[in-house]
């Protein structure tokens, strides 16, 4: 499951995550309301003052895996058209420049 939330601090400034979880079962709406029992649960850390506290977006993606999690393994595709080119997309989607990633030390 991919849900995404957004932290907000002191200045108002934004910062969105995207989490990726796994659940194991067969029923895939069962997995959404587990996620989203999660996600809210994870927005909610006790011992935080609401200020520090994450909202849930109310994005919650499912992708259901057709072979068991193994290395390698694919646990989550999203697929979107789009007519941008392929470095626009990437840039568009993925790497503003703004991102908090690790990067690989081949790139």
């Amino acid at each position: 499951m991919r849900c995404v939330f957004r932290f907000l601090d002191e200045g108002g400034t934004a910062t969105y995550e995207e989490r990726i979880t796994v659940w194991q079962t067969d029923d895939v709406d069962r997995a959404i309301t587990w996620a989203e029992r999660e996600a809210l649960e994870y927005a909610t850390p006790p011992g935080t003052w609401e200020a520090e506290r994450p909202e849930y977006l109310g994005l919650a993606q499912a992708f259901q895996l057709i072979d068991p999690a193994r290395h390698g393994g694919e646990i989550f595709s999203l697929v979107r058209d789009s007519d941008l080119e392929p470095t626009a997309y990437l840039n568009h989607f993925f790497d503003t420049g703004r991102e908090r990633q690790q990067r690989s030390s081949d790139s």
